[in-house]
């Protein structure tokens, strides 16, 4: 007669698969605000965080978003610059830059050693456990998927794809602020320009990107378009630190719920994995700390619980931002690829504030209209197929 067999023991109340910003993000805000949770953080990469610069508008976060970020926070500067072929202008709002070496600090500081596990792969999860590289299983009450994004050919995309390199000069550069979008280069693979931010009187950081058709990113080519934009800009390149590279999805529809069971069938799930992005600019981090913040003020963090609220979370922000969505088709779709900076040259002459909400996802109605009132910097056939696309199948649907 066989003894039955023995439930497994939990091996921890929280598992954050997934050690990039969103993961990391969650695993601080629980130990600020529920210190006495034990939470696991997996990870492939052996830096928590990767090797990113995230930056971000004051507007873009609420003041406990603020809050958890700040010790997080590398540079901040009041104002940055745009360039475009016609015109440039000084924009006031205040500006913040986040390396991923201080989101893998801050982690490895709040949670205790043992419970942090990087460098090492998940081969699959459920919604209250994993199993890593080595066979090894890590149980919980529950889990959340922050690794990235899972079957993005669920979406209709565009891309932001990037090539960004810390440059150290053998002179100062003179730069007072960031230069946000410096379009006044040549457009190449759809709409192109250099994004600087000035880490030092003689360290700059130089962005060199593309919202482009296709995800495929040259990084020995566009490096040599650094150095040239380097050179035109009259500064003497000493060496070459940080490098980094990113293909961001930009969304201009899809099936929202397709994408979030492709990514795990009853699994929570956070950052892009979750569809947390805005979908015209790609980015993440303002959804993140949100969904942080969210999770760490959750009473019941089973996988269950985790699993119904995120994914509400996340259906509802999608639901929310079919505005920004139809902009991506216009953007992509309304005009020729090399003709697309003209969008950005007439969104830059609009009021700041408008600006800072758009950034920010919270665009008002008026702000709405003012995007889509005139004549459009593209052809009026163009734009409205465009706006059209999105009203059929899977994009109505979700």
């Amino acid at each position: 007669m066989y003894a039955p067999a023995m439930a497994r023991t939990r091996d921890c109340d929280l598992l954050i698969v997934g050690a990039g910003l969103a993961g990391g993000l969650i695993a601080l805000a629980l130990a600020h605000h529920r210190p006495g949770l034990d939470v696991v953080l997996v990870g492939d990469d052996p830096a928590i965080g990767g090797n990113h610069v995230w930056s971000f508008f004051d507007s873009d976060l609420d003041a406990a978003g603020a809050d958890l970020v700040a010790p997080l926070i590398a540079h901040r500067w009041q104002g940055y610059d745009v360039r475009f072929p016609s015109f440039a202008r000084t924009l006031r709002a205040t500006y913040h830059s986040i390396e991923s070496e201080r989101l893998d600090a801050a982690v490895r500081a709040a949670l205790p050693a043992d419970r942090i596990r990087t460098g090492r792969r998940v081969l699959t999860t459920s919604a209250t456990a994993a199993v890593l590289d080595d066979g090894s299983r890590i149980e919980a009450a529950g889990l959340i998927d922050a690794r990235g994004a899972s079957d993005l050919t669920m979406l209709d995309l565009g891309w932001q794809k990037f090539v960004g390199q810390e440059l150290v000069l053998a002179a100062p550069h003179g730069l007072e602020r960031p230069i946000v979008m410096d379009a006044s280069v040549p457009q190449i693979d759809g709409y192109r320009f250099v994004y600087c931010l000035p880490f030092g009187p003689d360290r700059v950081f130089v962005e060199d990107t593309y919202y482009s058709d296709g995800p495929v990113l040259d990084v020995s080519a566009i490096g040599d378009r650094i150095a040239a934009y380097a050179a035109q800009q009259g500064w003497s390149v000493a060496s070459v630190g940080r490098v980094e590279t990113g293909v961001l999805p930009v969304a201009m529809g899809g099936d929202f719920e397709g994408y979030w069971r492709a990514g795990g069938e009853g699994v929570a799930k956070a950052g892009v994995r979750a569809g947390l992005f805005h979908p015209t600019t790609g980015y993440s981090l303002p959804d993140a700390v949100a969904t942080a913040l969210l999770i760490a003020r959750m009473p019941d963090l089973d996988g269950a619980a985790l699993h119904d609220r995120l994914h509400a979370h996340a259906r509802a922000r999608w639901r929310s931002r079919g505005y920004y969505r139809m902009l991506a088709r216009m953007l992509f779709r309304a005009g020729a690829a090399d003709e697309r900076y003209r969008m950005f040259d007439r969104f830059y002459r609009l009021d700041e504030r408008l600006v800072e909400r758009f950034y920010a996802a919270h665009s008002t109605l008026g702000d709405k209209a003012r995007l889509l009132a005139g004549k459009p910097p593209v052809s009026v056939m163009g734009a409205i197929r465009a706006i059209a696309g999105g009203q059929v199948g899977a994009e109505a649907r979700a």
